[in-house]
């Protein structure tokens, strides 16, 4: 969705709309968006800066951090995310960046591709880590089978012969 910001000088913009899953590619292969992308936005231009806050609202599959099961877990958070001109953007070199200029985004043109906003949004939203459940075991390092579904002996079977003077510390 392209929203022509030349229009917009100093007027507030709601839009509602959703976005289907296959129209959005995230390219990561450990998250798979299930349904429609439902987003509220709210845009505001003023002469300085185009502000863009609104929420975002998504079912998806995730994997596990340890052992790769999928997880489906309904994503939801909200966003803000300003952009500035190039004429607006501080030229020195030796200009000191504060903590808020970080949620800053150039802006080329008059125009925002707000599909692109939201998909940003959502890999940022991400989290870093998902497990299927608490406790999960993982996979094996030596054979990858999964340690919640069966107990494996790798970890018995060869100890690394450089730890072997350890073992007669214990």
């Amino acid at each position: 969705m392209i929203v022509d910001l030349a229009d917009l000088e100093g007027i507030e913009k709601k839009f509602e709309f959703s976005i289907p899953a296959d129209n959005l590619d995230l390219e990561t292969d450990t998250v798979r968006l299930k349904g429609d992308i439902d987003v509220s936005v709210n845009i505001e231009k003023s002469i300085a800066k185009t502000n863009i806050s609104g929420t975002i609202g998504v079912a998806a599959e995730l994997e596990c951090t340890r052992c790769l099961v999928p997880i489906d877990k309904q994503l939801a958070f909200n966003f803000d995310v300003s952009f500035v001109n190039s004429e607006q953007l501080v030229q020195e070199a030796s200009a000191e960046l504060n903590e808020a200029d970080l949620d800053v985004d150039l802006l080329k043109g008059d125009e925002i591709d707000v599909k692109e906003v939201v998909r940003e949004q959502i890999l940022l939203n991400l989290p870093e880590q998902i497990f299927c459940k608490e406790d999960c075991s993982g996979l094996c390092e030596k054979c990858g089978e999964n340690l919640n579904l069966i107990h494996c002996n790798c970890a018995d079977e060869e100890a690394d012969p450089r730890w072997a003077a350890l073992k007669s510390l214990k």
